[in-house]
């Protein structure tokens, strides 16, 4: 299989991987998140996550993020345009740099990392959402290119 198929097929598991996030969260599908506990229901899909940050330099910081209906937004609204950009190919350069940067603040919301001093899954999502950008794969199996030739992404860039 060619490496552009390979990607593409890496970008297609991982945006999953965030729609599910999404979606488990949402309606509380019983994976992660109990139905009872699911953001439809009340709950806060930050709540659990942040309030796990228990150690660190910036533990403080993310207790008193948990639960903010602005942060319950901005991160629900993220994985459900980060999944969809990936699934479909669209907006990878701004889909890259925003899961880099949702990634990135994750991984420092648990540090350390339970598992490893240094590298967990944060940090492998991080840099594969970089290289996908890198090499263009949301034209493969995509509608990247088709993408890139809307008026609006022309005029915007960062949209690419």
């Amino acid at each position: 299989m060619q490496g552009k198929k390979v990607l593409a097929l890496l970008r297609i598991a991982l945006g999953f991987v965030f729609l599910w996030a999404f979606l488990d969260k949402l309606f509380g599908l019983g994976f992660a998140t109990a139905q009872d506990k699911s953001w439809l229901a009340g709950g806060s899909p930050t709540t659990g996550f942040l309030k796990a940050a228990v150690s660190g330099p910036f533990a403080d910081i993310y207790h008193s993020l948990a639960g903010s209906p602005i942060v319950d937004w901005l991160f629900m609204l993220g994985l459900l345009c980060l999944g969809l950009a990936l699934v479909f190919g669209a907006a990878m350069r701004l889909s890259a740099w925003g899961g880099f940067t949702m990634m990135a603040l994750m991984y420092l919301a648990l540090l350390w990392p339970a598992n490893n001093p240094v590298i967990d899954e944060h940090v492998i999502y991080a840099l594969a959402l970089l290289s996908l950008h890198s090499v263009d794969a949301g034209k493969t199996w995509g509608i990247g290119e088709w993408w890139e030739k809307l008026d609006l992404v022309r005029k915007f860039p960062v949209l690419r």
